[in-house]
Order: C-alpha cells, then structure tokens, then sequence
C-alpha cells in the first residue's frame, strides 16, 4: 500500500463518525507497526547476519552492553526490558553462551536465578563488528527522516509501548487475581 492510496483494513462504514474515523487511523497506525515489526526482523536480521545474529541476538546483545548491565542482568529482568517472554528469551541466550558472547553466573542476592553478562569477546564483538553493521542498517532505515522527525516518532512509539504495557500488566493483575478467587 502506498501512503497516498491508503486502503482500510476494514470495511468504510467506520469512515462514518468520529469515532469511526478514529478506529480507522488507529487501524492503519497498528498495521503499520506490525508491518515495520515485521520488516525490521527481516531486514534487520540480513543487516547482522554476517555477524551470526538474528533481530532477536541484536536485542540482547544490546541489552547486555548498556552500562546499566555492566554488571549483568538477571534473565526476569532482560526478559522485561525487551518486552519478551522468558521462555522465548532462555533460547536466544543460550545460543550467545554457547558462541561465547554471553556468559552467566549466579545472582548474589537469589542463588536460584542466573545473571548474564557480555563476555569480553562478546563485547569486542558487539562494539568493534556489530555496532558498525547496526549503524549502517539505521542509516538506510531511517532515510529521508531529520533528527526531528526521528525525536517526535520516537515519542509517539514511547507512549504508545506505555499504553500497551499498561495494558499487559492489568491483563497479568486480572489474571493473577482470577487464578487467587478459584478455588
């Protein structure tokens, strides 16, 4: 679909009212993020794949190298900060432990759980090859936008992840609190 023959997802009686009109910009504004989802693990992945990664290994790696998780970062909390299932996130880092990107080690303040951290070749790698790789993909992605234009989508995406995670975790307390009611 081009931008100027933007056709509706669904049918033109939501066209109608204002409401409508609402649910149909809402409608393409949600198909589009699944679409740019959809593209930027494609895309992405061919981007880094040189490197041996995925979107996914991108993501962690990223995770793992910001200052905030110099010293690793329990897999519950990774698993929060890239919105992603544990089960999903076990997976990815496992493969980085056996490249020897990743390693782990016992939490200190919970014996049960596991903190992973960039290895030292996990870091060279990430800064001295990905990095460069990841920079140029940004580059071609982000064409033609100013450092305006990137700053405003940039807030819009933000609130829009505040609004869904709000809904995530109200979703978790419901759930939680209809699996205490049964008996």
């Amino acid at each position: 679909m081009s931008q100027t023959s933007q056709t509706s997802i669904v049918g033109s009686a939501h066209r109608d009212t204002p409401r409508g009109a609402r649910f149909e910009l809402a409608n393409l504004l949600f198909f589009r993020l699944y679409q740019c989802a959809n593209m930027l693990h494609k895309t992405g992945t061919k981007a880094v794949e040189s490197e041996g990664l995925t979107t996914q290994r991108w993501a962690v790696l990223g995770a793992l190298s910001r200052s905030e998780s110099v010293d690793g970062m329990a897999v519950g909390d990774l698993a929060r900060f890239l919105k992603v299932s544990r089960q999903s996130l076990a997976g990815v880092v496992g493969r980085l432990e056996t490249d020897g990107l990743v390693g782990s080690e016992p939490d200190p303040t919970d014996g049960r759980s596991r903190r992973f951290r960039l290895t030292k070749r996990g870091r060279e790698r990430w800064h001295d090859r990905t990095l460069p790789l990841i920079d140029g993909y940004y580059a071609q992605a982000a064409a033609g936008l100013s450092i305006e234009d990137m700053s405003h989508a940039l807030h819009y995406v933000s609130r829009l992840l505040e609004n869904m995670t709000d809904i995530d975790n109200n979703d978790e307390h419901q759930s939680a609190a209809t699996t205490r009611e049964t008996p």
